[in-house]
């Protein structure tokens, strides 16, 4: 797999499918090896450009500190250099503030632009605090983060469904895996770009078709975050579904929902 370098950091990048352009972000602490399956949908529909973070996988470490706008302009760099002058833009979480941050900064460069259980930071909401979870022992962290994945992941209720208990399971164990120091330093350069992410006053900036999409249990982006979003960025489109944080493993609805946007026209009607 290629490697490019922008702004003095080496760059693990994967592109695959054809058709309209489109460029993934991912979540914190994601790479993609550990996106692969949620990568081969858009795969299937789209010309899909995704990359590892700064700091995460395969991609090289530049001295820290680092900040939204160091990962936006990591990914406009990454555009430059596959000759794309604009494409369409998924981020989910954390992807989904760099995607604010590099929509913001370069509105004229996003086609389409769809924003996945994320938050705007300052007036808009934060996300949940997720280095507050770094230093609990394993079995506390997992059963924290499970409680904030979806505020329904009861007992109670993942023992009346299966699937749900299945997605808690695996989610809550990735969470609780110990990282190697590579990791935990790379996690902890992410968790400090994101505490200083604010993008509330500057989203009216973005004028490409929005898609603005939460779980209605989601304890780390709540739903009112999302709804902050799409009232501050004109004519956003805002859809909840029947889930949490990873809603779009819940409701078979969801990925369909955004696919079918991202392939629309790339300005309004």
């Amino acid at each position: 797999m290629p490697t490019v370098t922008v702004n003095g950091v080496d760059l693990h990048v994967e592109r695959s499918g054809s058709g309209p352009r489109l460029l993934h972000l991912g979540g914190s602490g994601t790479t993609l090896e550990t996106t692969a399956p949620l990568l081969k949908p858009y795969a299937a529909r789209f010309d899909l450009l995704a990359f590892d973070y700064r700091g995460m996988g395969r991609s090289g470490f530049p001295p820290e500190p680092w900040t939204m706008a160091d990962l936006a302009a990591d990914a406009l760099a990454l555009m430059d250099d596959a000759g794309w002058e604009s494409c369409r833009v998924v981020g989910t979480s954390f992807g989904g503030m760099v995607a604010m941050e590099l929509a913001v900064t370069a509105p004229e460069r996003v086609e389409r632009l769809a924003l996945l259980c994320t938050s705007a930071g300052g007036e808009g909401g934060m996300s949940f605090p997720l280095h507050s979870l770094v230093d609990l022992p394993p079995d506390e962290r997992a059963a924290r983060y499970t409680a904030i994945l979806d505020t329904r992941f009861m007992p109670e209720f993942l023992a009346g469904d299966p699937r749900s208990a299945a997605i808690a399971q695996i989610l809550a164990t990735r969470i609780a895996e110990e990282r190697s120091p590579e990791q935990a330093r790379g996690e902890a350069a992410q968790f400090a770009a994101r505490s200083g992410h604010d993008v509330w006053e500057r989203l009216p900036a973005i004028d490409c078709p929005t898609f603005v999409a939460c779980g209605r249990w989601d304890g780390i982006a709540p739903m009112a975050n999302a709804e902050a979003i799409a009232g501050r960025i004109p004519d956003a489109e805002l859809r909840a579904y029947d889930g949490g944080h990873v809603f779009f493993l819940q409701d078979r609805s969801a990925m369909p929902d955004v696919i079918a946007f991202l392939s629309g026209p790339p300005s309004p009607t």
